[in-house]
């Protein structure tokens, strides 16, 4: 598996990284989370360097309460996103809207949050490098920004399929993948 590197020149000017726990220097995220930006953003025809969003680098206990304050469950998970507007599709399966400039041509997309401890530990029980899995987690909320969800099948279908298309264009393996025989 490789992983793509992004030169300094394109880092993408808009995309905030907050770092609150120490542990995410080892996985290098800044360069990991600009590539799964580009890629995801291009991938859909979107100009990535009028992107504006964030990405909370953070650890269980603070995605636990994150996740209890907006969506009512106390309980630590993998990432969180806030899209900036509702995109979601008008029916399961379907495109969700375009994402428009604003007045500045900027996309305004949103917020993801990432715990540490609980993609660290996805990654080791499936046995995948924890770059390759922080790479699918940032596609997968950069997706949320963008609409995309997985409420039921055929809007999972939809965001999967993307996810699988991004990714493998990036060099990594289908994050869907069982492991084993």
């Amino acid at each position: 598996m490789r992983r793509i590197a992004v030169p300094l020149d394109v880092m993408l000017e808009d995309f905030d990284i907050v770092i609150e726990d120490d542990r995410w220097e080892a996985v290098d995220l800044e360069p990991l989370a600009h590539a799964a930006a580009h890629a995801t953003l291009g991938h859909l025809g979107l100009d990535a360097e009028t992107a504006e969003m964030t990405l909370l680098a953070c650890d269980d206990a603070r995605i636990a309460v994150l996740n209890e304050d907006f969506r009512g469950k106390a309980r630590a998970t993998n990432v969180l996103s806030w899209p900036a507007e509702e995109r979601g599709a008008a029916a399961p399966g379907g495109d969700p809207l375009p994402v428009a400039p604003g007045i500045d041509g900027m996309l305004e997309l949103g917020d993801i949050a990432m715990a540490y401890e609980t993609c660290a530990a996805e990654a080791n029980a499936a046995a995948k490098p924890l770059n390759a899995h922080v790479t699918h987690l940032i596609v997968h909320g950069l997706l949320h920004l963008l609409g995309y969800d997985h409420e039921n099948d055929p809007d999972a279908m939809l965001m999967e399929g993307l996810e699988r298309e991004i990714l493998g264009k990036m060099g990594y393996d289908d994050p869907y993948k069982e492991n084993g025989p």
